[in-house]
């Protein structure tokens, strides 16, 4: 090995490769047959369960552990793919600490609830490993639906209307199918191809055609697909990145925080991805935290994430800033930049602190600079190329109800459509939703 954490700029093979499979190995491991049960075990079975509630897609967490706890973990998998098909991924990705895991009664009591994303995986991993799929479609309606976009709201959309018996055909821009799960996720939090697999076993459902290369504009329109199709859902998630805004934003080195991620889950060598010696991602998101751990996993020296506000206002939860300082990321808060420094390529971050006013945040005036080589955008990422027959709302397709948009037979959902939160399981659950109201619609 010639490079080193401290190898200067940004290069390859900071690490040997020993390092870098443990670095990525998976966060969470599944847990075995006995971890399982013990898990199960610690549950209350509570009838008016506040997990629930919490979950997005509604599901039925009590009964999916007391199956566990009986030893049918596959009778566990149907209960959590009835409301939620990609409940495999969902069991890998989902923010559970602040969702189903934070509202459970031992939370509230001990300070330690179920562990209810690791028992989903448990679950679902038993009956996907088997190769079953425990779904079967209804009679053909003779109805066709085009999906654009084949992320977790796509999939889930296409998925029910294949069991309602009507075909499908997804247009997906990228190489392959899987969207955020495929090309945005943390690489340790997803291994093995998971995501890759999960959509082969989805499509198990039969009635769906997935069309790759293929993505909303001048050869795919929403004119001929309402043309061509009974009904049309747009799931194409959001395409576009934020700017900066901060003088010195085009120097060599500086990316967007999605780019470099997708680059890493689609290298097929770890040990051939370039990263800096010295890393600032600029963001507070899960975005950010993914860049960032992922910069150290790589054997960057220093990884520094900027954030315009204070802790509280992250949206990454207290549980991933917890696990990127465990890596040795460093958080500066209150702090904006304004200025990449360089002369071609990066050299450092001029910073400046800031402090809220209200609603608005403005600059101090204090300023100091952080060394750089490499500086990661994420700040989040904007609509591009919506049509224009459809209507806006902050910035993404306006819906009302189950994802209808502003367009007779046209519904949307995931992270392209207004209201709900950019989560694979909100995704999920709209995908689902509009499925089903686009099923009511085509048999009314």
């Amino acid at each position: 090995m010639t490079n080193s954490p401290f190898t200067p700029g940004i290069a390859p093979a900071r690490l040997d490769p020993a390092a870098l499979d443990a670095n990525f190995s998976d966060l969470h491991p599944p847990l075995d047959d006995h971890e399982a049960l013990v898990a199960a075990d610690r549950c209350y079975f509570c009838h008016d369960a506040p997990c629930i509630t919490a979950c997005p897609t509604s599901i039925d967490i009590p009964l999916f552990i007391r199956q566990i706890a009986t030893g049918t973990p596959e009778a566990a998998a149907k209960t959590i793919f009835d409301q939620n098909i990609l409940g495999g991924m969902c069991a890998r990705v989902c923010p559970t600490e602040t969702l189903c895991e934070e509202a459970c009664v031992r939370e509230a009591a001990e300070g330690k609830p179920v562990e209810i994303g690791r028992l989903q995986r448990y679950a679902t991993d038993t009956l996907m490993e088997a190769g079953l799929h425990p779904y079967t479609r209804a009679p053909a309606t003779g109805k066709k639906v085009a999906v654009v976009g084949a992320g977790p709201a796509g999939l889930a959309c296409a998925h029910r209307l294949a069991m309602h018996g009507h075909d499908v055909t997804i247009f997906e821009a990228k190489p392959k199918g899987g969207g955020l799960n495929e090309y945005g996720i943390a690489y340790y939090k997803t291994v093995g191809g998971f995501a890759g697999a999960e959509v082969d076993w989805l499509m198990k459902i039969g009635g769906i055609t997935m069309e790759t290369g293929k993505a909303l504009g001048p050869d795919l329109t929403l004119e001929s697909l309402r043309d061509g199709f009974d009904a049309v859902f747009l799931g194409m998630g959001l395409q576009g990145v934020n700017a900066l805004r901060a003088n010195g934003e085009t120097r060599e080195g500086v990316e967007d925080a999605v780019e470099f991620i997708e680059d890493l889950r689609q290298t097929g060598d770890l040990g051939l991805l370039p990263v800096g010696r010295n890393v600032v991602v600029i963001g507070g998101g899960m975005t950010a935290i993914d860049a960032a751990v992922q910069s150290k996993l790589l054997g960057a020296e220093t990884v520094t994430i900027l954030y315009r506000r204070g802790r509280d206002a992250m949206p990454a939860s207290t549980y991933e800033q917890d696990l990127a300082a465990s890596r040795g990321v460093r958080f500066v808060f209150n702090a904006m930049p304004v200025e990449i420094l360089g002369n071609g390529a990066v050299t450092g971050v001029r910073v400046e602190y800031t402090r809220s006013e209200g609603k608005s945040l403005t600059g101090t005036g204090e300023t100091f600079d952080i060394p750089a080589d490499q500086v990661l955008k994420a700040i989040g990422q904007t609509l591009e190329g919506a049509p224009e027959a459809l209507q806006l709302a902050g910035g993404k397709i306006a819906v009302t109800g189950a994802g209808r948009t502003s367009v007779a037979g046209v519904w949307a959902g995931g992270d392209c459509a207004s209201g709900g939160e950019d989560l694979t399981v909100t995704a999920v659950a709209e995908g689902r939703d509009a499925a089903e109201d686009i099923h009511a619609s085509l048999m009314d």
